[in-house]
């Protein structure tokens, strides 16, 4: 079956206790999370979220997330590359998985694959409820995606145009999604094989990776002449945004994450490891409030290009503007 977006109305409530990703594709991992948080949350909006990766558990660790809690709290316990766990590890790990403590929801993101299968056979022995998560290697999948995606954004798209889409945009479903959007909201809600059509025609090589570089590194000239390009040449508004909330978000991420090697980072965090080292090559002009008022900014500029702003390319120009005054600010 295809993936599909989770939303937080496909999960009952109460919540189940243990959900297992089982994927790698970075998105719906992302969205199966959200929609997990979000649930749990409207549980009991005091739940608090703990972080993990698979490799940073041991038993000291999961003692103090999983143990029995004095004063009753609601948690939501989120593992990472659950397919790093050691066997040691998940000899304590399995009980909790069997009976989680009241008002605890575990989540286990795990790859796939071999690696790590016992952590996939305590989960399904306890009964978990597993969302799949895997990269959508069909193009008929990826058709049901762009499909749900519109329908996600409160439009419809003809058939034609759905096959049209994938076929202009390839496999990157972060940008299916988003150009699915973006369509949506630049049109009547209708998304025809013509609209399609026109956004091809409007692509070029410049992407909003481009324009987020320039930023990372200060140019606020090229940042700006670069998006103005993108922008001429029909360039989405949602995808330039995206790249910037992903070059901020990345940047926090591996200054978080302190020292270290490249690679050994880039495993930890589950980032491509060129993104990794070009994050710690920016490290040295990003100041920690610098970083937390830039991630402000790109999460508003998320809802602007979306609608929240009546003029998109304004609303970046100036995100633009704001990012690079805050290099090198302490």
């Amino acid at each position: 079956m295809p993936a599909r977006p989770v939303l937080v109305d496909d999960l009952p409530a109460p919540l189940a206790p243990l959900f297992l990703l089982v994927g790698d594709e970075e998105l719906l991992v992302e969205r199966a999370i959200s929609a997990v948080g979000a649930a749990a949350r409207r549980d009991d909006p005091a739940t608090v979220r703990t972080e993990r990766a698979g490799t940073d558990l041991d038993a000291a660790t999961l003692h103090e997330l999983l143990g029995p809690s004095l004063f009753g709290d609601a948690r939501l316990v989120i593992v990472t590359g659950a397919q790093d766990i050691s066997s040691a590890t998940l000899a304590v790990l399995a009980p909790y998985l069997q009976a989680p403590g009241e008002g605890t929801v575990i989540v286990l993101a795990h790859a796939g694959g071999a690696k790590g299968k016992a952590v996939l056979e305590a989960a399904r022995t306890a009964k978990a409820v597993e969302v799949g998560c895997a990269k959508l290697t069909r193009a008929e999948d990826r058709v049901d995606f762009v499909r749900a995606e519109v329908r996600r954004s409160g439009g419809r798209i003809d058939p034609e145009a759905a096959g049209a889409l994938v076929e202009a945009i390839g496999t990157d479903l972060r940008e299916l999604a988003a150009v699915a959007s973006q369509l949506v909201s630049d049109g009547t809600g209708t998304v025809t094989a013509a609209a399609v059509r026109a956004y091809r025609t409007g692509r070029a090589d410049v992407k909003g990776f481009d324009v987020a570089d320039q930023v990372m590194a200060g140019n606020a000239t090229g940042a700006l002449e670069t998006l103005r390009y993108a922008l001429d040449v029909g360039v989405a508004h949602v995808l330039i945004a995206d790249a910037l909330a992903d070059a901020v978000s990345t940047l926090a991420k591996v200054a978080g994450a302190g020292r270290g090697e490249k690679y050994a980072l880039a495993s930890r965090l589950g980032i491509a490891p060129f993104k990794v080292g070009k994050a710690q090559g920016q490290m040295r002009s990003w100041s920690e409030p610098a970083v937390r008022r830039a991630l402000v900014l790109v999460a508003s500029l998320n809802a602007d290009v979306k609608g929240a702003a009546a003029d998109g390319g304004y609303a970046l120009e100036r995100a633009v503007r704001q990012l690079v005054a805050l290099r090198g600010r302490r």
